[in-house]
């Protein structure tokens, strides 16, 4: 057994409690996001919650948290009922959760999150002594965080790895994980997991992890609960089921969307090009190191890396939410800023990671966030100045009906949605027919299996028409399964090309990792 292994079958507080939830039904007005659904975790187990996006998973475990007051059926922890009524009550049960969006304060460093979130805080806090004893503790996780970092400097990788360890640090002894590795390398998420995995078979955590990674769940969870539309559509032992018989208890009798095929046409000329691009982060320190690049028509040009190695300060200058200190853009051969009429201009278009972020906003409609791009042209003006809302609703209609968004209508706020539908609706807007130029990252995070199939299909078919795209994902199944070339990002540079036919995950991952110096010429 190793040392991590060894410190991973200590007690966090006491053994974990069973936790039952009998027919719970949840409403939001006329709509019922939950209906007579029941679920049971037991001591120790690793769990995973199933479904598709909207079919009611985050609703669940947010009327478990005291988020939600459940309209009907009961919760049962131990051998007690409780009526949920707010996150503290969770917490004071052992219960914690890491959720979809993250929950840190950007303006803080690492290790004032984590203590600052403390339930036993005291009133005046010695800073020395907690940052040796967060020292000690981190020196037991199987990765390493700057605590002395601000949030708001780290990547999203970086800050996921901060929520699971949040929870361990508090000692919850059951944990709720709302896609905990999306934005993880397979390394990083297998370590993580592995480690949790290591606690509940020693009975003293229990994990419920909503997940749509059927690696993940057929490798670490033991029963997995399946909801469809709302309600209840089965349960079982990992081991006696087989990943068509989830896929088909998620899907009903529904089919996922096949890829779309990839056309042999020859990319066309370079429209996008980099030019010893380098920008700073938020602290002043250099994300973005040289980076030269180029992306043709009809081509897809996918960049991989781990998280925290410059790839969203780079996203950040091609959107124009940062601004390069050195090097230039050039879109079609003009020099480019990222200003709104240029973006405009050139059809550029950028699909970030955490859209609800970083390409929405929450409490604004639907419709007014697919309308970002055209709320002041024809046909959504009237009298030259004026939005015609009723051209906004009328588009908006269109793209919730072509994209599958689930949302009560055009009218309802965005941070209403589910991540997924929120990520279907930046894509909506974005992935439009006039699309010359496409920057996408991460663009299937925390999406089920079917709305991945769909997203990466319409990245394909943009492909196939001619958008140049250039794809940032730390997924490296899906930069071979969409690219057309590869780049490595590591350390703020490009550090490798290579064609996917001619590389391996395996090969990318060391350039990833940086065990070698090699740099490729981009042309």
């Amino acid at each position: 057994m190793t040392e991590l292994a060894a410190h991973a079958t200590r007690p966090i507080q006491g053994a974990p409690p069973k936790v039952e939830i009998f027919n719970l039904t949840k409403r939001f007005g006329a709509f019922t996001a939950l209906e007579n659904v029941s679920l049971t975790l037991a001591p120790g187990s690793f769990h995973a919650l199933l479904g598709e996006n909207g079919a009611g998973k985050s609703t669940l475990v947010k009327a478990l948290m005291g988020y939600h007051r459940a309209d009907e059926g009961t919760i049962t922890i131990g051998e007690v009922g409780v009526e949920m009524r707010n996150p503290t009550q969770a917490h004071a049960l052992g219960i914690g959760m890491v959720y979809q969006h993250f929950t840190l304060v950007a303006n803080l460093t690492v290790a004032e999150n984590l203590v600052m979130c403390r339930d036993d805080l005291p009133a005046v806090i010695n800073w020395k002594k907690e940052f040796s004893e967060l020292t000690a503790f981190m020196a037991t996780m199987p990765f390493t965080i700057p605590l002395a970092e601000r949030v708001s400097s780290l990547a999203a990788g970086e800050k996921q790895k901060i929520e699971i360890v949040k929870q361990l640090y508090l000692k919850r002894s059951v944990i709720i994980l709302d896609e905990p590795t999306s934005v993880l390398t397979q390394d990083e998420a297998d370590a993580i997991l592995g480690m949790l995995k290591g606690m509940t078979d020693a009975g003293r955590l229990s994990i419920l992890m909503i997940s749509h990674k059927f690696r993940e769940i057929t490798a670490y969870a033991d029963a997995v609960t399946i909801l469809r539309k709302g309600r209840f559509a089965g349960t079982g032992l990992v081991k006696d089921l087989s990943i068509d018989a989830m896929s088909s208890l998620m899907m009903g009798g529904e089919h996922t969307t096949k890829a779309a095929l990839r056309s042999s046409q020859a990319p066309g000329d370079a429209v996008l090009v980099l030019k010893e691009v380098s920008a700073t982060d938020d602290t002043g320190v250099e994300a973005v190191s040289g980076v030269s690049l180029t992306v043709a028509s009809g081509e897809i040009v996918g960049i991989a890396g781990i998280s925290g190695n410059g790839q969203k300060e780079l996203v950040e200058v091609l959107s124009g939410q940062r601004v390069a200190h050195g090097g230039m853009m050039l879109v079609h051969n003009e020099p480019y800023h990222a200003r709104r009429a240029e973006s405009y201009r050139h059809h550029f278009h950028c699909l970030p990671e955490e859209p609800l972020r970083n390409a929405s906003v929450g409490s604004m409609s639907v419709a007014d966030n697919l309308g970002f791009r055209t709320f002041d042209r024809s046909p959504n003006t009237f009298l030259k100045f004026l939005v015609n809302r009723r051209a906004l609703r009328r588009s908006a209609r269109t793209l919730i009906s072509q994209f599958g968004i689930k949302t009560r209508g055009p009218d309802a706020p965005i941070g209403s949605l589910s991540g997924g539908n929120v990520q279907r609706a930046v894509l909506a807007r974005e992935v439009n027919p006039e699309v010359k130029i496409l920057v996408v990252a991460n663009p299937c995070f925390g999406l089920d299996f079917k709305a991945v199939a769909e997203i990466r299909a319409r990245i394909m078919e943009a492909r196939n028409r001619g958008v140049a795209v250039l794809l940032v994902s730390e997924d490296l199944d899906e930069l071979f399964e969409l690219a057309d070339r590869l780049l490595v990002m590591s350390d703020g540079a490009i550090v490798h090309e290579a064609l996917p036919a001619a590389t391996t995950p395996k090969e990318l991952g060391r350039f990833m990792a940086g065990h070698t110096t090699t740099h490729a010429a981009t042309a």
